[in-house]
């Protein structure tokens, strides 16, 4: 991270998001920011807050893609969560405390991970011994799929026991080796064999772990699942996939979870972000009509926790006051004046977010890593179905796009999901009997696709 400036960051997300160059240098300040204060004294550290951040602007134009490729970017955990679905306390719903509690256990997973990668090693060779295990057992098995290497030729009586005893280890040694080879070398990896996994699926707990008791912090697995012992089943596997089911195993020995739970709650206070989406459909005033549940009381609600407070998890108190909230939404029928005073001033970084025009959908199209385009060719690719787009092609779709969104709601980016989705069903369906085939879509190929829905407003309104 220490590596990583603001220009740095923002060429990071121009990978994947086009245009946005305000929110993008936005994100990549408060994430300097973040190392910034790392580096002050401690005293000074814990007075130096985040600023948070709110952007605004329609669906689709990438504020939720920015805020999650920022995460993955220096690996902090990230949660995006859809205020509307949050009640104000006393209601029935999901209290907005547990966004706390679902992003602890984001970074629990990835510190699991990372921990039993550092260990692969280690457990890929335990992992050789167990699978030795199965198949030359110390004990002879009638069950091993290596019986033949077993059995030992029949010993004539005139000799000494104990020169007996010692050739036929010797005889065992060395078959073994010769299987250890074997297995290293991958000439087994096909052979199925029969293995112990512990069995997770715990049908009498998962009633009560409903999300009523999860909501107070309190784990019914956890709590009970340490009372009964683990159930064991048998599955019949290739030593290729038990390779991977057994190493799991051993990584997960290997690892000290109390360690890892620790190092999970300080990564969500130190550098943990949430993404609050929809927080325009919060922000309506108390006298407004509606079935919505308080609106201001579930802003309340979400004060301390953006204003810094601790969380009780079953993991144990996470302060939030260094964690990053970045909150978006529309703003068509509100306006971020209508949050409640004291949630606005905890947001005091606000961005716009640009409609996308023709030229952003071409770029859409075509540039990022994960570009739409290259996502297609590549599937159709999968069935040897040569899908080459023209440069008109990709113009005539960006037009078709745009007008899209002009005529019905401007759904932003999602619509070339849509338009490309019906562009290329009847490719996609004759798939497997188009195999060597080479495709081009040029202006004319869409045309004749889209054009007609386009025209007729009613069928693009179902359609595209």
């Amino acid at each position: 991270m220490e590596d990583l400036t603001p220009r740095q960051t923002v060429r990071e997300l121009d990978k994947y998001i086009i245009g946005q160059e305000q929110a993008k240098k936005a994100v990549a300040i408060a994430l300097r920011n973040r190392y910034r204060r790392r580096l002050l004294e401690d005293e000074l550290r814990e007075e130096i807050l985040p600023k948070n951040i709110l952007m605004i602007g329609p669906t689709g134009v990438g504020k939720t893609e920015i805020a999650r490729r920022l995460a993955r970017l220096v690996k902090a955990p990230f949660i995006k969560v859809e205020v509307s679905k949050f009640t104000e306390v006393g209601y029935v719903g999901r209290d907005v405390e547990s966004m706390i509690r679902d992003l602890v256990e984001t970074a629990i997973q990835m510190e699991k991970q990372e921990k039993m990668k550092e260990v692969e090693d280690k457990a890929g060779e335990m992992v050789e011994d167990r699978l030795m295990e199965y198949l030359m057992p110390t004990r002879k098995r009638s069950t091993s799929p290596f019986n033949l290497f077993l059995s030992s030729p029949s010993q004539e009586d005139n000799g000494d026991e104990d020169k007996e005893e010692s050739e036929a280890q010797e005889r065992v040694r060395s078959r073994r080796e010769r299987i250890r080879e074997k297995l290293r070398s991958g000439e087994l990896e096909e052979h199925m064999i029969e293995i112990e996994v512990e069995s997770s699926h715990s049908p009498m707990l998962e009633i009560f772990s409903g999300q009523g008791v999860e909501e107070m912090g309190i784990n019914m697995q956890d709590l009970f699942g340490g009372m009964f012992p683990k159930k064991k089943k048998k599955r019949r596997v290739t030593i290729a996939q038990a390779r991977e089911i057994l190493k799991q195993q051993e990584a997960q020995k290997l690892i000290d979870m109390d360690e890892v739970t620790e190092e999970a709650r300080e990564r969500v206070e130190q550098s943990g972000i949430i993404f609050l989406d929809e927080i325009d459909k919060i922000a309506g005033k108390e006298d407004s009509h509606g079935p919505d549940v308080s609106r201001e009381g579930v802003q309340r609600d979400i004060l301390p926790i953006v204003e810094g407070s601790t969380v009780i998890t079953k993991h144990g108190p996470v302060k939030t006051d260094h964690i990053l909230f970045i909150a978006a939404g529309a703003f068509h029928m509100a306006k971020p004046s209508d949050l409640i005073p004291e949630l606005q001033g905890r947001f005091p970084i606000r961005v716009e977010l640009e409609s996308l025009s023709e030229e952003d959908f071409r770029q859409i199209l075509t540039e990022p890593q994960n570009a739409l385009i290259k996502q297609y060719v590549a599937l159709l690719g999968a069935e040897e179905v040569e899908v080459k787009f023209l440069e008109s092609g990709i113009a005539e779709l960006a037009r078709i796009a745009r007008r899209a969104n002009e005529q019905m709601e401007n759904i932003g980016a999602r619509r070339l999901h849509t338009v490309l989705e019906k562009l290329l069903e009847e490719i996609s369906f004759a798939g497997p009997e188009l195999g060597g085939q080479k495709i081009e879509i040029n202006d004319k190929f869409v045309q004749d696709q889209l054009e007609g829905i386009i025209k007729d407003k009613d069928l693009s309104r179902y359609i595209l």
